[in-house]
């Protein structure tokens, strides 16, 4: 990189806090638009040892303003880490666009996000909002994979608009939110360290240091994610968003994956968009999706939202070709239980707790239904509903019919995630072929 010592830029020394020691080169370090310099640093090199391409808009000159030297500047990297199948770090800090460029700059913004689009789920791309990222600038900001804010940044689509960094994060915009500018580039650090680089790249286990510990019944989603995952791997996204679902990627005995577990409640339209968007984000890359289910079936208000959520989860499990595991470690009724672990989720292997609850509808209502006679003699409701879940909505009713591969205590579940995924490491799949999916 040029010699910007003591004086370079904020953009700049951003970029030195994201590359390794020594490890960055910038591009077009010294080219100028016609009103002076660019408002862009841009450049690669490696962050964790993993080669990276990144930008950083630059506030200090014109604003960050976005221009077409800076929309050529962007447009280069784009083109190298397409060539090279490298991540993009985009690090975003402007109030908006370089309106003296009018229509030049329109154009050039549009030719940024149509190299987003076209190599969405092919490179991974990472946005960090470090200060303000407004109007179109959102838009090729939330083009990438992972969104990262910091608390007190701008970020929004159309001008001038009151909702903050927060409550994006609490919407499921913004992936991760963090305190300042130095946690959002860390968080973006670990995201290049555990995801792999492009959609060629095979996700290989690591060494790692540290390990997970048991499972007990009980446990919430999260907690079952603490201890399944190795020790401080856990980077948890859209965290504020529909708290039911927890999504995370994380390691498991060195095996990078993704989880998404679900704590008990019924499926509701937040946390099916929320498991959707992730199980499509692990399948693009590769990374084995493991699915926690416990779950009511689904909520029971809001019918046609429900219905258009949990549609496009049934059909980004089904159509995914990563590895996927399931456990259900308590509750699987109905609708739900085919989505996130039944056949028709197109799961390789389907474990289950030997205290998990495997049912059609509630059972309560199946209860109503199947035993309504014996209600109506006055049996004792709570013994009958022992009964149904010992008897009809067992595991090991479903184990034999052929819907679950074991039955798993929750103290066992760490070390048989790291078996079936050694064994799983070499999964390929063939798809019939197609453009996209409809829904």
């Amino acid at each position: 990189m040029s010699d910007y010592s003591s004086e370079r830029s904020e953009a700049a020394n951003r970029l030195f806090s994201l590359f390794d020691d020594g490890a960055f080169t910038e591009i077009d370090a010294y080219a100028k638009s016609a009103s002076g310099d660019v408002e862009v640093v841009a450049g690669f090199g490696t962050v964790n040892g993993v080669c990276v391409y990144a930008f950083s808009q630059d506030p200090s000159v014109d604003g960050g303003a976005v221009s077409t030297a800076q929309c050529a500047k962007i447009k280069k990297i784009y083109d190298l880490a397409v060539k090279t199948g490298c991540p993009v770090i985009g690090i975003y800090d402007s109030n908006g666009m370089k309106l003296s460029e009018g229509f030049e700059a329109l154009s050039a913004y549009g030719e940024i996000l149509k190299l987003s689009s076209s190599v969405s789920g092919v490179v991974l791309q990472i946005s960090v909002i470090a200060g303000s990222c407004l109007g179109t600038s959102a838009l090729m900001a939330n083009m990438a994979d992972v969104v990262i804010s910091v608390k007190d940044a701008d970020f929004y689509v159309t001008a001038p608009s009151d909702i903050t960094a927060e409550q994006s994060f609490s919407e499921g915009t913004v992936d991760i939110l963090t305190a300042d500018v130095q946690g959002a580039i860390d968080a973006a650090k670990a995201l290049v360290s555990v995801l792999p680089s492009n959609n060629l790249e095979t996700s290989l286990p690591f060494d790692f240091d540290g390990n997970g510990s048991l499972c007990a019944e009980n446990m919430t989603a999260s907690e079952i994610v603490n201890a399944v995952a190795d020790d401080g791997s856990i980077i948890e996204i859209k965290k504020g968003y529909a708290p039911n679902a927890v999504t995370a990627f994380a390691s498991i005995g060195g095996f990078p994956v993704g989880i998404a577990a679900f704590d008990g409640k019924p499926v509701c339209p937040a946390c099916a968009y929320k498991a959707e968007a992730f199980v499509k984000l692990c399948d693009a890359f590769s990374v084995p999706i493991i699915t926690f289910v416990h779950t009511d079936g689904l909520k029971r208000d809001k019918e046609n939202a429900v219905l258009t959520a949990v549609t496009k989860l049934v059909s980004a499990y089904a159509s995914a070709t990563c590895p996927k595991i399931s456990v259900i470690t308590g509750n699987a009724v109905g609708a739900a239980y085919i989505a996130l672990a039944g056949r028709g989720n197109n799961a390789d292997l389907v474990f289950a707790w030997d205290s998990a609850v495997i049912s059609p509808i509630e059972v309560n209502s199946a209860v109503a239904f199947l035993y309504n006679d014996r209600l109506a003699n006055g049996e004792d409701r709570n013994a009958l509903e022992s009964e149904y879940k010992d008897d009809l909505a067992s595991p090991f009713t479903a184990a034999a019919s052929g819907a679950i591969d074991d039955i798993i205590t929750p103290e066992a579940t760490r070390d048989k995630l790291i078996n079936a995924l050694a064994i799983l490491e070499g999964k390929r799949e063939n798809t019939i072929p197609r453009k996209h999916s409809v829904k």
